[in-house]
């Protein structure tokens, strides 16, 4: 008998506001037409004065509990990626616990930046197939507009705000690859390329929370051969090829990232869950955004193999492989 991770619930939140392309040019030397055609971008959200990273997160999980028929009292524990948490401390996952109503289990947070969610989700896994938790709720909130600096017109485009959440639950399998659940985690990372992409500010340094930073360049080059590479090994570990994928859920960066990687894993567009059009880049919580837009799009359905793969700040990067 294997345990497996199983996906029962999926869920997401956007904020109301939505910003199209057209209100940066009030402020940047920018248009709608340059963001399209550089990232694929044709609006975001952003979350309003007073809305947080945990009441985004908290307004995800409770979609996605309900989505899996699951009360709040049944989860052990919640894990939340994200790198723009309400407060230093305590996590983002301590406040969704009490909002959720939790009096048990443990909750906390993960940060790896747009890849964060990836590592949440190994974290989640590991947890299951340890037998340490039945049922666990993995969470990726972010409010990003509040670290944006609004004279970088190469950075302060390109994100948006909002959050997804996923309920694992432990399920027997046989242990192959036609078990649903997690079949597979790849991570990786590499504190040399620091630099591509950064916030300039922080407790123990500046005191404050500082502003994005990225060599988008630089950091272009980089994601599409490390995403592939990570995605094919994670592939390869579930013991599949990568004509078996169903979907690929990428990190919601940049259209062109997007398609580089799916053309090196040789899948067409329309095996390709894509919402950067809408939401931008949301860091850590494209991923769950996306598999819940693909879900309800009617993209994403039980018994497909999806690869989900991010590559964020540190440089941290990893693939997931997950049969749904």
């Amino acid at each position: 008998m294997t345990i497996r991770a199983v996906v029962t619930g999926v869920g997401h939140y956007l904020p109301a506001r939505v910003v199209e392309n057209a209100e940066f040019e009030k402020t940047l030397d920018t248009s709608d037409e340059w963001i399209r055609t550089r990232t694929g971008i044709e609006r975001r959200h952003f979350a309003e004065e007073g809305e947080t990273t945990s009441m985004m997160g908290t307004a995800a999980a409770k979609a996605a509990l309900a989505d899996a028929g699951v009360d709040a009292s049944e989860i052990d524990a919640v894990i939340v990626a994200t790198s723009t948490p309400d407060l230093t401390f305590p996590s983002v996952a301590t406040m969704i616990q009490k909002e959720l109503g939790m009096s048990c289990g443990f909750a906390f947070d993960v940060q790896a930046v747009c890849a964060g969610f990836i590592y949440a989700l190994s974290n989640a896994n590991a947890q299951i197939v340890s037998g340490q938790v039945k049922k666990v709720l993995v969470i990726g909130a972010e409010t990003f507009s509040r670290i944006m600096d609004w004279t970088d017109r190469s950075t302060c485009v390109l994100f948006g705000d909002g959050a997804g959440a996923l309920v694992l639950e432990a399920q027997e399998g046989k242990g192959t690859p036609e078990d649903r659940g997690i079949l597979s985690v790849d991570l990786n990372s590499d504190g040399n390329y620091k630099d591509m992409l950064y916030v300039d500010g922080g407790v123990s340094t500046t005191g404050t929370a500082g502003k994005l930073r990225m060599q988008g360049n630089a950091l272009f080059r980089q994601a599409v051969q490390k995403l592939a590479s990570t995605a094919e090994t994670a592939i390869g570990k579930a013991g599949l090829t990568t004509q078996d994928i169903d979907w690929i859920v990428p990190h919601q960066a940049n259209i062109r990232i997007i398609e580089g990687t799916a053309k090196r894993l040789g899948h067409a567009m329309d095996q390709v869950v894509v919402t950067v059009q809408d939401h931008g880049n949301t860091s850590a919580a494209s991923i769950p955004l996306a598999m819940s837009v693909g879900k309800e799009r009617g993209q994403i359905k039980t018994g497909d193999i999806c690869v989900a793969e991010a590559i964020g700040g540190g440089l941290a990067w990893g693939a997931i492989v997950i049969r749904w």
